[in-house]
């Protein structure tokens, strides 16, 4: 019966309408795959209809889906933001959010957006941004130092909560100006085990080992120097001086870039994610809302992309695929 439909039962419904994708909805959500299946079932069932028509990967709105998001996204947008100042009142958000970001490209081309959203919002809560070292990446975050964390994916540690996806970048290769692959138009991850690389850190693992693989598809080793640089300046000194090669992402030439440098497209390794964690069960009133902030961001950041030309860039993004 319609009339016994629930706010978290609309809430998942509109997730999903804007993600498409039952994992990504239960990761958004934190709940199983199954809780967010059944409970879709659930308002169907009480709406007599089907919403979302289900595929082995994806899944599409229906005709009827279509309408109740039109018809349903104002209102349930203006319940949420009186919910929201409700809960601002009785809660109080004044104070300070501290924000750490691990290595400056890690926040991605939206994090100041993002940041300036939640202010406005909030003017009673600062947000205050600082680098976390690579030397101890998770150190801050779980001594209370800072209470969100913008870093490179993936990140499977068992007392951190991963997060909304901050951006999505394409694989390159930084390299001197005069190296032998200069004239190359693109590069394969195997072409990399021709060369050093320099990773500065080891940790996380799964993070290191995502941004630079230890071996090739094929099985080469890919060699590490002996000597790890200990800054990122450190790094850019040695690929400007043609001694290691730096798988790395577009981004990386707008923060730390030098006219020693350039590009080179990696064909054969997955684009880099980064996002937002944070410590598990972590009550912190103004946390939580960040997250909800930027989750609603980035939400009404791909509607807009999905009516705007795909050349609309930021001038810094621009020079740097110029580059590559």
């Amino acid at each position: 019966m319609w009339s016994t439909v629930e706010l978290r039962e609309i809430k998942l419904f509109m997730a999903l309408a804007e993600e498409l994708h039952f994992g990504r909805t239960a990761e958004r959500l934190q709940l199983t795959p199954s809780r967010v299946s059944q409970t879709l079932r659930d308002l169907e069932a009480k709406l007599g209809g089907e919403l979302v028509r289900r595929t082995s990967r994806r899944a599409a709105l229906t005709p009827v889906g279509e309408q109740l998001l039109a018809e349903a996204m104002p209102p349930y947008e203006a319940l949420s933001r009186a919910l929201e100042r409700a809960h601002a009142a009785s809660t109080g958000l004044e104070g300070a959010l501290c924000l750490g970001v691990l290595v400056a490209s890690s926040g991605g081309p939206h994090l100041t957006g993002i940041i300036d959203a939640f202010e406005r919002r909030h003017p009673e809560c600062e947000v205050r941004v600082s680098e976390v070292l690579l030397s101890d990446p998770f150190g801050p975050l779980r001594r209370g130092e800072i209470d969100v964390m913008a870093t490179r994916l993936p990140v499977k540690q068992s007392d951190l909560v991963i997060g909304p996806t901050l951006a999505r970048e394409r694989r390159v290769l930084a390299i001197a100006t005069d190296h032998p692959l200069v004239d190359r138009e693109r590069v394969s991850i195997e072409d990399v085990a021709d060369y050093a690389v320099a990773p500065i850190t080891d940790r996380p693992r799964e993070m290191i080992d995502a941004l630079i693989p230890r071996t090739t598809p094929a099985g080469r080793r890919i060699r590490r120097l002996s000597r790890r640089p200990k800054t990122p300046h450190e790094l850019t000194a040695l690929v400007a001086r043609g001694k290691i090669v730096h798988p790395t992402v577009p981004s990386f030439a707008e923060y730390l870039g030098q006219p020693s440098m350039t590009y080179v497209p990696i064909i054969d390794l997955p684009p880099s994610k980064s996002g937002l964690i944070w410590r598990r069960r972590d009550p912190n009133p103004r946390l939580r809302e960040f997250v909800r902030v930027a989750r609603e961001e980035l939400a009404a950041l791909r509607r807009q992309a999905k009516t705007q030309p795909a050349h609309a860039e930021s001038t810094a993004t621009s020079r740097a695929r110029a580059a590559l």
